[in-house]
């Protein structure tokens, strides 16, 4: 069903009218945000759990997450190209990473207070049913995958250009590039159903070598000869720290994929 909810936003090629389902998605995370605000300072849920202050067998998931949380990069250049004032981007870029900062912080103290180690992947589901608050929360969620659409956008984009230049079959042949992404995105949903673990594979393998070990090659490429030793240091830190977090993380959320869909087929 979210499926076929979502498929029609893909559909759009207007980052305009995307952007007013985007800002849907955001409103609805903020909402979320509140929510679990409120059970755990309000309705007092969950405020009896404890865990450990550092879990070293579980970091190498929690980096692949804290990296996903900021995997945004993709999107940025038709952010960027779709902006009435371009000059704007990076006031743009300082405030969402610092905004949405606050918001990760928040929750993690807050659900770590309110859960301990026994928070689940999504903390709605450590919210139960029977307060009003945890159906907000739970249903708000509903909103969320509409913003799936602008995430896609410029990989659809990027396979559009492959396509002939004829406007009619230009656009056939766009509507069937993103139906094709949107189900490929659920035959991976429904062969690996876990959402935490996938959400840190994709944070360790593909968001750390996006957002850290590419942005530092780049930089240094373009601008080797202008360059200071101390910027050269800085990028060299920054791609280690990305190679070591990428290999580690990934390594660990293959591992328990692996673990877990063997435990499930197991009788």
């Amino acid at each position: 069903m979210t499926t076929l909810a979502v498929l029609p936003t893909c559909w759009l090629r207007d980052l305009s009218i995307l952007s007013y389902i985007s800002a849907g998605g955001v409103i609805a995370s903020v909402l979320v945000v509140l929510c679990l605000f409120w059970a755990g300072l309000v309705d007092n849920i969950g405020s009896h759990n404890s865990g450990t202050t550092l879990n070293l067998a579980t970091l190498p998931v929690a980096i692949g997450l804290y990296g996903y949380c900021y995997s945004g990069h993709a999107v940025f250049p038709n952010i960027y190209s779709s902006m009435a004032k371009p000059n704007q981007f990076p006031a743009v870029l300082l405030a969402c990473f610092g905004i949405c900062t606050l918001l990760y912080a928040g929750v993690a103290v807050m659900g770590y207070t309110m859960f301990g180690e026994e928070a689940k992947s999504q903390f709605t589901l450590n919210m139960g049913n029977d307060l009003v608050v945890s159906k907000i929360a739970i249903w708000t969620t509903v909103v969320n995958p509409a913003t799936y659409a602008l995430t896609m956008s410029p990989v659809a984009m990027s396979l559009e250009e492959l396509i002939p230049s004829n406007h009619m079959k230009s656009h056939i042949y766009a509507i069937l590039i993103r139906t094709g992404l949107v189900i490929s995105t659920l035959f991976v949903a429904l062969t690996i159903p876990f959402f935490g673990l996938v959400l840190s594979l994709v944070g360790s393998l593909l968001t750390m070598l996006v957002t850290l070990i590419l942005p530092c090659l780049c930089f240094l490429c373009i601008l080797r000869r202008k360059v200071t030793r101390l910027q050269v240091a800085l990028c060299v830190i920054i791609i280690m720290v990305g190679v070591v977090s990428a290999v580690i993380g990934s390594f660990k959320a293959i591992s328990e994929i692996i673990e877990n869909l063997r435990r499930d087929k197991s009788p």
